[in-house]
C-alpha cells in the first residue's frame, strides 16, 4: 500500500483524476492500494444524492462527483483522506468498511481526549459540544468492482462560514464544527495518527 502526503493544497479536480486513474490501475492489478492525505483550496462538491434546494447561495461553484452523499465543502484547515482500497482482498462488506472509517476517526480523536461518535441515520462523525450535536467529519465513498475509493474529511481549523452557503450533507437541523473550537490543541500530527489507525483497522 502506498501512503501519499501532500504538503501543498491540491486542486479538487486534479485529485479526483489521480484517484480515478489509480482505481483503474488497481482494477488491472498494475498498482498498489493508496491512502492519500491532503487539503484542498476552497471548493463545494456534490455527491450523487444531492438536491438543488440544498444550495443556499446560488453563486457558489459546485463540482458534481460520483461519490455517495450530498453537498459538502472542502478548504484550508480541513484534512482530507482519499483512498483506493481493494475489498476483494478483504471482506466484501461495505457497511463494515464504513465502520472501519468511522472507527479510525473516533480512535484518532480519542487520542486527543475528544469523544466522538457515528450515527446510522446521518453518516459522518459527530461531537456533543455545548449541549449541541455537531458534525466534525464527513464520509463519502464509492465502490466499483469491490474497490472502494473517494474518502473522508476532518475539520480541524477550517472557516465554518463556508457551510452557511449550503445545507451540509443535506442535514438541516445539525451544525458543523471543527477540532480547534472543540479543544484548542496542536493537531499538526493528526494525519500520522489517522494513517496508523486506518491501516490497523483495515487488518481487522
Amino acid at each position: 500500500m502506498e501512503i501519499k502526503i501532500s504538503k501543498k493544497p491540491v486542486e479538487y479536480r486534479r485529485a479526483i483524476n489521480i484517484l480515478e486513474e489509480r482505481l483503474k490501475l488497481v482494477k488491472e492489478k498494475k498498482a498498489s492500494e493508496l491512502i492519500w492525505l491532503l487539503q484542498h483550496p476552497n471548493v463545494y462538491t456534490a455527491g450523487i444524492r444531492y438536491s438543488n434546494n440544498e444550495i443556499l447561495d446560488s453563486s457558489i461553484n459546485l463540482i458534481k462527483t460520483n461519490r455517495g452523499g450530498k453537498i459538502t465543502y472542502h478548504g484550508p484547515g480541513q484534512l482530507v483522506c482519499y483512498f483506493v482500497i481493494n475489498l476483494n482482498k478483504r471482506k466484501k462488506d461495505i457497511r463494515k468498511f464504513v465502520n472501519i472509517i468511522e472507527n479510525t476517526i473516533i480512535q484518532t480523536l480519542k487520542e486527543y481526549k475528544i469523544t466522538s461518535f457515528s450515527d446510522r441515520k446521518n453518516i459522518g462523525i459527530w461531537i456533543r459540544h455545548k449541549k449541541e450535536i455537531k458534525k466534525v467529519a464527513a464520509i463519502g465513498i464509492r465502490v466499483s468492482k469491490w474497490i472502494a475509493y473517494h474518502g473522508f474529511s476532518l475539520n480541524i481549523s477550517n472557516n465554518l462560514d463556508y457551510y452557511k452557503k449550503i445545507i451540509p450533507c443535506g442535514i438541516k437541523n445539525k451544525k458543523v464544527t471543527n477540532l480547534k473550537l472543540i479543544k484548542n490543541k496542536n493537531y499538526n500530527d493528526i494525519y500520522k495518527k489517522i494513517i496508523i489507525n486506518f491501516i490497523n483497522n483495515l487488518k481487522t
